[in-house]
């Protein structure tokens, strides 16, 4: 356990005041972006729906109204499948970017997106009826078995593992399942069926969806948030976590079991989403410091509002269709990828 008094200088033993403060206001407006965010994905769309449709449907409604079953049975699940998505990616990337001290490491950089996305291909072509539930554990699998590859491609290679080396390994490992998801897809098939996995949407989104995905992201957030503090401190190296008592393995198999759990779930929701997890923590980095018991949950409520708008965005940007989410967090995260491998010096 870790103690304040045996803490080093450099590693905070209490959170300063002005960035409490700070992230308060930082959790208060997001919040703020996330409710008017939800009422603008449940209002707008294809068939628009006024405001008094809105709140009615959410207090008082009514099975025989259309406008109320619009909302009730598409958009709400949607919108709240992409706060939810969100906030597992960007917490996702948090909690990677700590344990591995790598400002680029991210479920989508490091093969965990991708590799979710495979076995969820190979689930769809020899079990075609499988169920939601089992598409997460299949995704959780594939998450897993490309984490796994990816760390032991760095581990092998000569002179250890390093962050450039991870980056390098994942990207490799990503381009691989990619276009393995894509052969298979092609081969059997089933490519117009995965193209909603590889682009990344909320489209298809309904309740069912929602049973495992809610129990599974609060409470792997809420896990988030308990072990944040030695996190921090892991974030530091493990010589130092290890002299102030901390078990730095254990720490890292916990936090890679919540990375793997939020990933798939996410990934099996929502698809390919992508750099969520990369640009959402180095902007509230940024803004709060490197104290972990504030990134994450910060994080997480951006994670939500950036998903959630980009939502809203694909469906004004090319009306009566729409633009898939991973396409337009693409456009975010590829540039913001770049400024940062460019800022860090790896040589990318």
């Amino acid at each position: 356990m870790v103690t304040d008094q045996v803490l080093p200088p450099h590693i905070p033993r209490t959170i300063k005041y002005p960035r409490i403060v700070l992230a308060a206001a930082l959790l208060i407006i997001g919040v703020a972006l996330l409710l008017v965010g939800f009422g603008i994905s449940i209002s707008y769309g294809a068939a628009d729906v006024d405001v008094m449709d809105v709140w009615n449907s959410l207090f008082y409604f009514d099975a025989n109204q259309t406008p109320h079953l619009l909302i009730y049975e598409l958009r709400m699940p949607r919108a709240i499948c992409g706060i939810l998505v969100g906030a597992c990616l960007a917490v996702s990337g948090a909690i990677m970017q700590g344990i591995t001290r790598n400002p680029l490491a991210t479920p989508s950089i490091m093969g965990l997106t991708q590799g979710s996305g495979l076995a969820i291909a190979v689930a769809m072509i020899f079990l075609p009826a499988v169920s939601h539930y089992e598409m997460v554990i299949y995704s959780f699998i594939g998450a897993g078995l490309s984490v796994a590859i990816v760390y032991a491609i760095s581990v092998m290679s000569p002179g250890g593992m390093s962050p450039v080396k991870l980056v390098l390994a994942g990207t490799v490992v990503s381009a691989l399942l990619g276009a393995l998801s894509s052969g298979l897809a092609i081969y059997f098939q089933v490519a117009q069926d995965l193209s909603f996995f590889s682009a990344g949407g909320l489209t298809m989104i309904r309740w069912p969806v929602l049973d495992m995905l809610i129990p599974i992201s609060l409470l792997c957030l809420a896990f988030s948030i308990v072990i944040s503090r030695y996190i921090t401190v892991l974030s530091f190296g493990e010589e130092v976590a290890t002299g102030l008592g901390q078990r730095p393995v254990l720490i890292k198999t916990m936090s890679t079991i919540l990375v793997l759990m939020m990933t798939g779930a996410a990934v099996s929701a929502a698809g390919a989403v992508g750099f969520v997890g990369l640009v959402i923590p180095h902007i509230i980095r940024s803004l709060v410091g490197v104290d972990y018991r504030l990134i994450i949950p910060c994080s997480a409520v951006f994670g939500g509002v950036l998903v959630t708008y980009a939502d809203i965005f694909s469906r004004w940007i090319n009306e009566p269709y729409e633009t898939p989410i991973g396409a337009i967090t693409a456009a975010i995260g590829v540039p913001f990828f770049l400024y940062l491998a460019r800022k860090e010096g790896r040589g990318l």
